[in-house]
């Protein structure tokens, strides 16, 4: 019996975001991709089709989430989300908890993106 195609309902999922802070993780551990289709289970071909702008299924983006340590709720942009803390409090916590940087690593790091951000970031009317 065939399927029958649904229509793909945009729930606030941002698929590129998620697919860039994958990317980010790829690049931090030094891995392949072919490395992370070994290690999480999830095939070439859906990670080829993420980098195209396509979305993974429910147990892909589980996987791939486990794997990289990422929340897909952080992907979603809707409004019923609850509010989360501010971007740079965020980061600022994950740089002064960053193995590989020094206390004064981290504080130069955050005055570059905070920089960045101050002069990037949207401001509310």
């Amino acid at each position: 019996m065939k399927r029958k195609r649904q229509t793909v309902v945009n729930k606030g999922f941002d698929g590129d975001a998620f697919y860039r802070a994958l990317e980010s993780t790829v690049i931090a551990r030094s891995k392949t991709w072919k490395q992370v289709a070994g290690e999480t289970g999830v095939s070439a071909s859906t990670l080829a089709r993420m980098a195209k702008g396509r979305r993974p299924d429910a147990a892909s983006l589980a996987a791939l989430s486990a794997w990289a340590g990422l929340n897909p709720s952080d992907f979603v942009q809707a409004t019923y989300q609850r509010s989360r803390p501010e971007a740079m409090a965020q980061i600022s916590t994950l740089l002064r908890t960053d193995p590989n940087l020094d206390s004064q690593s981290a504080e130069a790091v955050e005055a570059i993106v905070k920089a960045a951000y101050e002069r990037l970031r949207k401001v509310e009317e």
